[in-house]
């Protein structure tokens, strides 16, 4: 599988009062990129859940910061997903500045589970979705 590419772009909302993106923020830049790496593969969190009954939620995540992203930066956001078990994905990320030289920002992974929309049980990948990984 492909890594997947996702641009942001740091505003105002995202940084503390120096300009500089603050620490939870990161974690939304790769939340996103993780939503938009369903959305390019035909999959909707909302019609998952409506359609089959599925959610996914994150049970285990590791960031390290490198270097502080500031207001206005591009940035591309990466996550490239793998099976972690019949039941979970864990992705690969990074954040770098959308430069020539595409310093990297942070880097992480985070651990999803598929759950059921109603109860939170652990449920199997769906099929689509395990079919778009191998």
């Amino acid at each position: 599988m492909n890594r997947f590419v996702w641009p942001t772009r740091v505003y105002w909302e995202d940084t503390d009062g120096g300009g500089v993106v603050y620490y939870a923020n990161y974690l939304r830049f790769l939340e996103r990129a993780r939503t938009e790496w369903l959305r390019a593969h035909g999959f909707v969190q909302s019609a998952l859940a409506a359609e089959t009954g599925v959610l996914f939620s994150v049970i285990e995540a590791h960031i390290k910061y490198l270097k502080p992203a500031r207001l206005d930066d591009l940035l591309y956001v990466t996550c490239l997903p793998a099976i972690d078990g019949p039941a979970s994905l864990k992705f690969s990320q990074q954040i770098r500045r959308a430069t020539e030289q595409g310093v990297l920002l942070a880097e992480g992974t985070a651990r999803v589970a598929c759950v059921s929309a109603v109860g939170f049980k652990a449920r199997r990948l769906p099929a689509a979705l395990l079919k778009e990984l191998t």
